[in-house]
């Protein structure tokens, strides 16, 4: 033909995403609901679903969307939200969770979802996967959602770690700005360090280090420096990405989702008070229908794992089928963006960076150096 194509036009090759059916709250019925919405959405989806094969089995044949887009992969074990992870990465083989994994390290499917106990899928994740070279400490990543247009903020460490020192927390921002420019499609991601001020002189040790060596890194590493920031600033459109250790970050967000669970119930209390209230319901349903899905917890689901040799989205525990579906629409954009491949790259271009400067900033003619 004329344009160069083939009377046939090839089929496009599958994106394959690695899906625990087990590990959720809500079981996996929840989580093959989930696929449904995801495979209505996206048509060149498919999926390696891991868990009991006879109870997913007659889950997945009840739905015409996924006929021909599920392969079962059994597994005779689940982690529980109460195994503790040291105890998974000894025995955890066989279980749905280690299965899921597996996957990924195999190059079967691009990226793990799961909806399972967070300290042991980062614990099967780091063994499995291992660390991607350069990088200390793996961080959580999560969607805030914010002010900016985009409707949301990065925020990392979210729990992987309740640790971070200057080096980890400069690893985060460069691993933060790149998910944000991934997945926020943002060109050029504002960074922000979270602290108890904006102030220079306030904070640990570690923060106003890890401010002077980003100060230094922001040209090298395609971001912007916007310096310290407050937890007031986490909603607003001041800054794309949030850096903190872990146990900041997750309790940070454990409070977020408390927040908006106080506020949606609070005005549903108050809108069925009376038939006044019902009345005024009514006329504003619309604007409160807008409101809350501002404020879904649900529309944001899916932690990234950063710094691992593989793509890993954790879920909510307790995620429905909207949950789940959200975190494999995250995990189906990074593994279509080839996500991992540029966080690599990034991370190894912000490393030589580092030593380069650090190398800049010795003394001249120090013993053993060069002038």
């Amino acid at each position: 033909m004329a344009n160069g194509t083939t009377p046939e036009t090839k089929a496009a090759t599958p994106v394959v995403i690695s899906i625990d059916a087990m590990g959720g709250d809500r079981g996996p019925a929840a989580v093959v609901a989930g696929l449904v919405l995801s495979a209505e959405t996206f048509p060149d989806i498919a999926f390696l679903l891991h868990g009991n094969e006879v109870e997913l089995g007659k889950l997945v044949s009840r739905e015409p969307a996924l006929r021909g887009r599920v392969t079962l992969c059994h597994a005779e074990r689940v982690v529980t939200m109460h195994d503790k992870p040291a105890q998974v990465m000894r025995n955890g083989e066989g279980t749905s969770m280690w299965s899921c994994i597996e996957s990924v390290k195999r190059g079967d499917a691009a990226v793990a979802v799961s909806c399972g106990n967070t300290g042991a899928l980062m614990a099967l994740s780091l063994i499995r996967l291992r660390r991607l070279p350069g990088i200390n400490r793996p961080a959580i990543a999560s969607f805030w959602p914010s002010r900016n247009p985009t409707g949301f903020n990065v925020m990392l460490d979210m729990g992987a770690d309740i640790k971070a020192d200057a080096d980890d927390l400069v690893q985060f921002a460069t691993m933060g700005a790149s998910y944000a420019r991934n997945g926020l499609k943002l060109t050029r991601p504002r960074v922000g360090l979270l602290n108890v001020g904006t102030e220079e002189h306030k904070g640990r040790a570690e923060l106003k280090e890890a401010q002077e060596r980003l100060i230094a890194l922001q040209e090298v590493g395609d971001f912007e420096y916007v310096g310290f920031v407050e937890g007031s600033d986490i909603t607003t459109a001041s800054v794309d990405v949030i850096v903190t250790d872990g146990f900041t970050g997750n309790i940070a967000l454990k409070t977020g989702e408390g927040v908006a669970k106080l506020i949606a119930d609070v005005l549903r209390e108050e809108f069925t008070r009376s038939i006044w209230s019902k009345i005024a319901a009514a006329v504003a349903m619309g604007t409160l229908k807008r409101f809350q899905r501002r404020i879904d917890p649900r529309r944001a689901n899916g932690g990234v794992f950063l710094g691992l040799n593989g793509t890993v989205v954790k879920s909510h525990g307790s995620a429905d089928a909207t949950g789940v579906a959200a975190a494999v629409r995250l995990a189906y954009q990074l593994a279509k963006s080839g996500f991992l491949e540029r966080l690599a790259a990034r991370v190894a271009s912000a490393d030589q960076a580092g030593q380069d400067a650090a190398a800049r900033a010795a003394p001249s003619g120090a013993e053993g150096g060069t002038t």
